[in-house]
C-alpha cells in the first residue's frame, strides 16, 4: 500500500510520493497505472522525493543530474519527475511548486528560501503563501540548438518553420532545463488547435529527446495566451515550464516585457525575468486529497 497526496498547480495536477513508502523500484508499468484516470488514482505525473542528501540515492542522483559538490551545497533535497507515460521529466514549474508545498505542509521547510536538485539542474524556491503565491527561480531559457536539443548545425532556433499536414508553423525552441517548442499562433486558439499538433510535433525528427509544445499568442507587451501539449502527458490545462519558456521566447523576440502574465486555460502564472536573465515564476497550489492505493486490484505489490 502506499500513501500519497494530491495536488495541483492551476489544473495539472500530481501525486507525491515519499521513497520511504517504496519497498522497490517504482516501474514504468506501475507509474502508467497510478496516473491512469480510469484505472488508477489519475494525474498528470508524480513527484518523487524527498531523497535526501548524505544517501546513495541522492549521491546516484546528483551523478546521473551532472551535479557536482558545489551545485548540491545547501540543497534540501531532490526529487524525481514522472510524466504518465512513465518517462521522467527534467523539470516541471508545477511539480516544484506542488512539491514545495508538500514540503513545507510537513514543517520541513519555511518561508526562508530553499533549494531543490532536480534532472534539470538545481532550482531556489520561496514559498511567501503556500495556497497563492509560491516563486521557483526556474534559470535562464537558452535558445542554442545543442543544449535544448535540435538537430542540424549549432544555431539560435528562433522563428524557424515546419510544415505539417500542408500548414507552416512559424517556432522558437528553447530550454529552461527541459526542452520547449513555442509556436507562434496568429489564429484563434484552442484545445483543438493543442490536440492537432501537439503529438506531431512533440515527435518530430527534429527533437531527438521529444519537447514540450505551446502555441502562443501574445495578447499585449505584458500578457500571452497559450494552449499545452506536454511531452509524456499531453494536454495539459496548465504548465510552469511551459509558461517560462513562452514568456522567455515573447522576451527574446521582443513581443513582451518583464512581467510576463501567461494565460492558460487553468489560469495565470507570472514569469518575471531580473537584469542577468534569471527567470522567476510566481503562482498557486491546491491540496485535492490524500490516498491509499493498494496496487493492481488490491494486490499490494508495493
Amino acid at each position: 500500500m502506499l500513501t500519497m497526496r494530491k495536488y495541483h498547480g492551476l489544473g495539472n495536477d500530481y501525486l507525491v510520493l515519499s521513497p520511504a513508502e517504496l519497498a522497490g523500484p517504482l516501474g514504468v508499468a506501475d507509474i502508467r497505472l497510478i496516473c491512469h484516470r480510469n484505472y488508477g488514482v489519475g494525474s498528470d505525473g508524480i513527484l518523487l522525493g524527498p531523497i535526501m542528501p548524505g544517501s546513495e540515492d541522492f549521491a546516484a542522483f546528483c551523478a546521473e543530474a551532472g551535479l557536482n559538490a558545489a551545485d548540491c551545497a545547501g540543497v534540501c533535497c531532490a526529487l524525481r519527475i514522472y510524466n504518465p507515460d512513465g518517462s521522467e521529466a527534467e523539470k516541471s514549474g508545477n511539480g516544484l511548486r506542488i512539491f514545495s508545498r508538500w514540503l513545507h505542509d510537513r514543517s520541513l521547510v519555511g518561508s526562508a528560501p530553499f533549494r531543490l536538485a532536480t534532472l534539470g539542474g538545481v532550482v531556489e524556491v520561496t514559498i511567501a503563501d503556500p495556497q497563492q503565491s509560491i516563486t521557483v527561480a526556474m534559470g535562464r531559457a537558452t535558445f542554442w540548438s545543442d543544449q535544448i536539443p535540435v538537430t542540424g548545425p549549432r544555431r539560435e532556433v528562433l522563428n524557424e518553420e515546419l510544415v505539417l499536414g500542408g500548414r507552416t508553423l512559424r517556432y522558437c525552441a528553447a530550454s529552461v532545463g527541459n526542452p520547449h517548442c513555442v509556436v507562434l499562433w496568429d489564429g484563434e486558439l484552442s484545445p483543438a488547435v493543442a490536440r492537432e499538433y501537439g503529438p506531431q510535433l512533440e515527435c518530430a525528427p527534429c527533437f531527438p529527446r521529444r519537447t514540450n509544445v505551446q502555441f502562443m499568442r501574445v495578447e499585449d507587451a505584458h500578457r500571452v495566451r497559450i494552449e499545452i501539449w506536454e511531452r509524456g502527458a499531453g494536454y495539459t490545462l496548465a504548465s510552469g515550464s511551459s509558461a517560462t519558456a513562452v514568456a522567455a521566447v515573447a522576451m527574446r523576440l521582443g513581443y513582451c516585457q518583464s512581467p510576463v502574465t501567461v494565460s492558460m486555460p487553468g489560469g495565470d502564472l507570472t514569469v518575471t525575468a531580473a537584469a542577468d536573465m534569471m527567470l522567476r515564476q510566481t503562482g498557486p497550489t491546491a491540496l485535492v486529497c490524500e490516498c491509499r492505493w493498494f496496487g493492481r486490484d488490491g494486490d499490494q505489490a508495493f
